[in-house]
């Protein structure tokens, strides 16, 4: 089984980005936990780059989602709203097939964002017929290094709530095999 792991954020230092590193350290030896965190690599999306104008690095990051079994999303709010990147990427995947039909879900690395949420969880569930709203891990590591996240995730905690997220929405993925 593989999963895909897109941070909403391109900070190098990003929160979310350490809290999907640290699902991949938990994650059974049987998945294979690939973790995407360029999403400033991909162009604005545009109608008229579709087809054979699309841009190489927005083709190979459509094979990687094409190529997975689920996918899982942790994202900041910018502004109360979901990341121009985050979004840009979602607009290239919402005009193909590849993402159609795929189980979806949430994690949060902030106590705060409910209105990013509500309004990422509307667009998810409108892109994919498979958007898992019912499975959501949120765990606060806002204002910490990657260092110490790697620290608190380790806590357990914060490790039990990360292999419970993970074991549901693999079941979820076996299920829609």
């Amino acid at each position: 089984m593989k999963i895909l792991a897109i941070s909403g954020s391109a900070r190098a230092a990003s929160t979310n980005t350490a809290l999907l590193r640290a699902m991949k350290n938990i994650a059974p030896a049987d998945v294979e936990f690939l973790v995407f965190n360029r999403l400033d690599a991909l162009p604005v999306f545009s109608p008229d780059s579709e087809g054979e104008a699309t841009p190489a690095a927005v083709r190979e990051f459509m094979e990687t989602v094409s190529a997975v079994d689920g996918i899982i999303i942790s994202s900041p709010e910018y502004v109360r709203a979901i990341p121009g990147g985050l979004k840009n990427a979602i607009d290239w995947m919402v005009s193909r097939f590849e993402v159609i039909g795929k189980p979806i879900a949430l994690a949060h690395a902030s106590h705060r964002g409910d209105d990013m949420l509500a309004s990422l969880r509307l667009v998810l569930s409108t892109v994919s017929d498979h958007f898992l709203e019912n499975i959501f891990l949120r765990i606060s590591l806002i204002g910490k290094s990657p260092d110490e996240i790697e620290k608190l995730i380790k806590m357990s905690e914060h490790e039990s709530k990360i292999s419970m997220f993970l074991t549901d929405f693999i079941t979820e993925v076996r299920q829609n095999d």
